[in-house]
């Protein structure tokens, strides 16, 4: 209990540095956004509604920065994060929440299912070494070099056309609107199904080499010679013994793999013009929407920093060293 609590002390220390350095940095950017939007409306705007909207985005010129940064943690403590500058006057919390769902289910369902897959045939291939499943390594090691965008790229110009099933832009077809309802699923699933491929086939060969490269090592163990000296099957020591000593370090990169589901994937979204948080963050940083910007960027610390405290949790679960009173 006493490492938990030490472990949370540090995340909740960390939440708030992220977060002052997420105040700060945007206000240290040259330029003016309040002068930029009024030159987006050619200069329709009056006086009043320009110092009104200094307020409203945070750079009242009267108040202090103590103040401001006073300002911003009420905002967000109340889930207020601004007014986005790109789609004024929309907030940037609604923004987030109509892009998340849809990062959320194509990278979160991709990632899941690569770590299982790719763990249990990294199991199987570093267990059995000669085996089928462990001639798939120079596959593997190739693929896991690959970035998901230059899939994507390849996967655009061989899948994709006039009279092919698979779309190469979009999060749906033109004409629907979001719900769920037998036209837009179906649309929605086809759309994914592409990016979702190339996510899957990079990342799932990087969890088949780093978990068969654990098991070759664990297999040499002291311990696993003992555990097949008191006849126990093959099989409990591969999964009882092996795989779980083994499976630690991949725990801590599936934790960060899950952190990144927010924002890991921007270039992917990019290629496909996928409606999720990347492809909104790629358009922020062109249009110098710091509002967007920052509110994009707590959602991924936060998400990290929870992924993170969920493998200490695991941590605890599965090694017993890591508890004290162990």
């Amino acid at each position: 209990m006493k490492y938990f609590l030490q472990r949370l002390a540090f995340y909740l220390f960390t939440a708030w540095a992220a977060i002052t350095l997420n105040f700060f940095i945007p206000r240290l950017i040259p330029g003016d956004p309040v002068q930029a939007l009024v030159t987006k409306y050619q200069g329709q705007l009056s006086s009043k509604a320009i110092e009104s909207l200094y307020v409203l985005f945070g750079l009242d010129k009267d108040a202090s920065l103590w103040s401001e940064y006073v300002t911003y943690w009420k905002q967000l403590l109340t889930g207020d994060l601004g007014l986005s500058f790109t789609f004024f006057p929309t907030p940037v919390s609604e923004i987030i929440s109509n892009s998340l769902p849809w990062t959320l289910l194509l990278v979160g369902i991709t990632t899941v299912i690569s770590f299982f897959l790719g763990t249990g045939l990294g199991i199987l291939a570093g267990w059995r070494r000669g085996s089928w499943a462990d001639g798939l390594l120079p596959v593997t090691t190739f693929l896991s070099s690959v970035p998901y965008f230059w899939l994507g790229i390849i996967a655009i110009y061989l899948l994709t056309g006039p009279d092919s099933f698979f779309p190469s832009s979009g999060g749906f077809d033109a004409g629907l609107v979001p719900a769920w309802d037998l036209y837009f699923i179906p649309s929605a699933i086809q759309h994914s199904l592409l990016p979702a491929l190339t996510i899957l086939i990079s990342s799932v060969s990087g969890w088949i080499l780093s978990m068969r490269n654990m098991m070759v090592t664990v297999a040499s163990e002291d311990y696993i010679t003992v555990a097949h000296a008191k006849g126990l099957s093959d099989r409990r020591v591969a999964m009882s013994y092996a795989a779980r000593n083994a499976l630690l370090p991949n725990v801590s990169g599936f934790a960060l793999s899950l952190g990144f589901i927010v924002g890991g994937t921007l270039l992917v979204e990019i290629v496909f013009s996928y409606p999720g948080v990347g492809f909104q963050l790629f358009q922020a940083l062109g249009a110098s929407d710091y509002p967007l910007m920052q509110g994009i960027f707590l959602i991924i610390t936060i998400s990290v920093l929870v992924a993170n405290l969920l493998a200490d949790i695991a941590y605890l679960l599965l090694d017993p060293r890591t508890r004290k009173e162990g």
